[in-house]
């Protein structure tokens, strides 16, 4: 009877537990964070139940705690690694605003500020003066506008937060990489307090933007508030609340706007309550869930029944995060981890083929899509083939009579000549008979060309050229260049960006990483592979990381790549790219460094390394002619 085969357990059965305990340790931090809020509005005139976690003072820290989570919730449910790549910022809007996502980014923030509001003014002794309801005499109540302008500024609060966290694509995750490092590479610790200490380094920049942000906000509902939404949040209040009080009953606005400088400095207040409430939430997230793919000081696959197994999965994994994870991993054990190296080495009877061989497909297949991705990006656009062909034509029958004759049978009206009966020939002409030369009279010739005259003499006179097209040019170039121009302007960057590390969404770690883990796993082959399974593919290896480093050098250069003329500023630069092309060559570099000594045996020509040599930018270095002199007589 054949042996039960043991269950591979998927990559993200070991992911997700991580990413919940990184959630977990985030949620804390905002629980903290919401209840050093909840003791700034405590009553401090007992000892005992102003700080008390279960009085007044726990009650509405949870209740801001909820506030807080529900932007927890909504990283979760948008969170994605790599940046959102495309040639502009107006693509980037009407690409993603018609999204369901957006929707829910907005109302996220609305409601969490609703909440919050709400909680504020009851957490406000009675004297604070944002009552909704105040009585003048015995029985005449009058609606408050002050608490309705709060609670109408922190919605409106929200709204500008929701603009913000779009436009800086907050939920975007920035996974690190496991680049070598030639004093000797240490595993960063990966425990909850590294990220605890650079969450409290990061509180002094996160107070400035929230001052800012809260000084921006406050200014925007003075504006706004009276304009738009004063009339129909005073109309529905006075709806919901003449039924419980004796209100007025018409609708009319107060004559004086609640502008007072105690109602301004507590907006102000509770707008920085809300908006450190929601930074510190985002920050601790984006801190927290990046951490490396390491448990107790080891992998996370290392509780697998079959590690190497559970990590394939993730490394043929479809989805980008996972892939990431599982990529950065692999870089992690290749780097730093000799057990599981030789794991990799020595697991040669899988059902796919060798572990190795896996491995390096998989490693090979993600820096070979950069040149996939150039040339989809380059390629002219595809023209539209319809949906169904024509039918051939019927075949004609053979005519045994003379065809009709095409004759004019009535009598034609006489032709009127003058200015107007030659104008209205010429559009005719136009719109039947285009491309044939004009028709007109001497007199309407005359009167075009004396239009067309004075036209450019105008445009001369202001402008001081005659170029219509030059003059549409300069136009659209100084709208570029103010701040309304730049969702239209194409970066290079942007661009960049787009052509090497593909669509909607582009992650440079997983290309680095990739880089990273082929170099250390072949360069460490040297001691550790007992089988020689590696060096079967170095000269494969070699030529292809050449390959892609050479083109996507090429690519970033005026011949490959060009800056757009909507491109005002003109910077030739991408720190993404550049991140990967580095990756590229110090993997070159370490094949060629610990391989050329056996150039000949692995059957590298002079050539292969000479190449290499070029793009890992190790031209002109002394070990160049020991290469060449050891693999004298193996050129092509």
């Amino acid at each position: 009877m054949a042996a039960a085969t043991a269950r591979r357990t998927p990559y993200k059965d070991f992911l997700q537990p991580a990413l919940q305990r990184r959630f977990a340790t985030a949620s804390l931090s905002v629980l903290a964070i919401a209840y050093i809020q909840a003791l700034l509005l405590a009553n401090w005139s007992s000892l005992l139940w102003s700080w008390f976690p279960l009085g007044p003072t726990g009650f509405r820290a949870v209740s801001f705690f909820f506030c807080g989570i529900l932007i927890i919730i909504l990283r979760i449910s948008q969170y994605h690694p790599g940046l959102r790549t495309s040639d502009s910022g107006a693509h980037t809007f009407f690409r993603y605003a018609p999204k369901l996502e957006t929707l829910e980014t907005l109302l996220t923030y609305t409601l969490s500020a609703f909440f919050f509001a709400f909680i504020y003014l009851w957490s406000l002794p009675e004297t604070a003066g944002l009552e909704f309801i105040t009585y003048f005499t015995a029985d005449r109540a009058r609606l408050n506008e002050k608490p309705l302008f709060l609670i109408s500024h922190l919605v409106l609060l929200g709204v500008y937060q929701t603009a913000i966290h779009l436009f800086k694509d907050v939920d975007r995750l920035s996974l690190g990489a496991a680049k070598p490092q030639n004093g000797g590479a240490k595993l960063e610790e990966g425990d909850a307090s590294v990220q605890v200490r650079r969450l409290r380094d990061q509180l002094p920049a996160m107070l400035v933007q929230t001052i800012n942000q809260s000084v921006f906000g406050l200014l925007m509902s003075g504006v706004v508030y009276p304009l738009t939404v004063r009339g129909p949040v005073w109309r529905i209040t006075l709806f919901f609340l003449r039924p419980i009080y004796n209100l007025p009953k018409t609708n009319m606005l107060p004559a004086s706007f609640p502008f007072s400088f105690s109602a301004i400095l507590r907006c102000w207040l509770v707008s920085l309550m809300l908006l450190f409430g929601w930074t510190a939430a985002n920050t601790a997230f984006s801190l927290f869930l990046v951490k490396n793919p390491v448990k107790n000081g080891k992998p996370l696959t290392s509780d697998s029944k079959d590690p190497n197994g559970s990590l394939l999965n993730g490394l043929k994994n479809k989805k980008l995060s996972i892939k990431c994870f599982a990529m950065w991993e692999l870089a992690i054990i290749a780097r730093d981890f000799p057990d599981r190296r030789k794991a990799v080495y020595e697991d040669i009877d899988r059902k796919d083929g060798p572990m190795w061989s896996q491995v390096y497909k998989i490693c090979l297949e993600t820096l070979k899509s950069i040149e996939t991705n150039i040339d989809a990006y380059m390629a002219p656009p595809a023209t539209p083939t319809p949906a169904t062909t024509e039918p051939p034509p019927p075949e004609q029958k053979v005519r045994t009579t003379d065809p009709p004759r095409d004759e004019a049978i009535f009598q034609t009206l006489p032709q009127k000549r003058g200015l107007r009966n030659q104008v209205e020939k010429a559009v005719n002409q136009a719109a039947f008979a285009p491309g044939q030369a004009s028709q007109l009279s001497p007199a309407a010739k005359k009167a075009v060309d004396s239009a067309k005259q004075q036209l450019l003499r105008m445009q001369k006179d202001a402008t001081g050229t005659d170029d219509t097209q030059g003059l549409l040019r300069d136009w659209a170039l100084r709208v570029l260049r103010s701040a309304a121009g730049w969702p239209f302007r194409q970066h290079y960057r942007r661009r960049l960006a787009h052509a090497v590390l593909g669509a909607p969404h582009g992650e440079p770690s997983l290309y680095v990483n990739a880089a990273c883990a082929l170099g250390q796993l072949a360069v460490h082959s040297l001691r550790e592979d007992r089988y020689g399974n590696v060096q079967r593919d170095v000269a494969a290896m070699v030529r292809a990381l050449t390959a892609v480093a050479k083109k996507l050098e090429a690519f970033r250069e005026d011949a490959g790549l060009a800056i757009h003329w909507t491109d005002v500023e003109g910077k030739r630069e991408c720190p993404e790219v550049d991140e990967v092309l580095d990756a590229l060559r110090d993997a070159l570099g370490r094949l060629i460094g610990a391989f050329g000594p056996y150039a000949r045996d692995l059957r590298l020509s002079l050539t292969d390394v000479r190449l290499a040599r070029e793009a890992a930018g190790l031209v002109g270095q002394d070990g160049e002619e020991m290469v060449q002199a050891k693999g004298n007589g193996n050129g092509r």
